[in-house]
């Protein structure tokens, strides 16, 4: 059952401070979309063979970029802490903070807050908006 009064109910505050907190550190996964490879490789100016060859890892039956040995995302550039293809960036980077499982609680959004310098900063969005964000689903 959806719960109807949530705790964020008056919104949360986040603005992307492009430190790359969440594109490096521990290895996971950054899934992909048909859409988001075919976008990602014009931008880059790669055929989705190529681009898929150099960047794509399949896991199971579903796509993720690849990663650096450390954990990094392969377009997230340590040197200048920014992302390579951001505004092409995957729904799942996208809709950061605003996952599922950083709402289940105040307690996994403070968590959240504790890895990213943006989280309880900036521009507040809607209940409507987290919403939004948390209820993409591009896979």
């Amino acid at each position: 059952m959806k719960e109807t009064n949530p705790w964020y109910r008056k919104g949360l505050q986040f603005e992307c401070k492009e430190c790359g907190g969440c594109c490096s550190g521990a290895p996971g996964y950054v899934w992909l979309s048909e859409e988001e490879i075919e976008n990602i490789a014009t931008r880059l100016g790669l055929s989705v063979p190529d681009f898929e060859f150099r960047y794509v890892r399949e896991v199971g039956n579903r796509k993720s970029l690849t990663e650096f040995p450390n954990g990094d995302c392969v377009f997230y550039d340590r040197f200048h802490t920014n992302c390579k293809i951001y505004r092409d960036r995957p729904a799942q980077c996208r809709t950061w903070p605003f996952w599922e499982s950083n709402l289940e609680s105040e307690r996994t959004w403070e968590q959240a807050s504790r890895s990213c310098k943006g989280c309880n900063r900036g521009r507040l969005y809607s209940f409507a908006e987290i919403e939004e964000r948390k209820n993409i689903r591009e896979l």
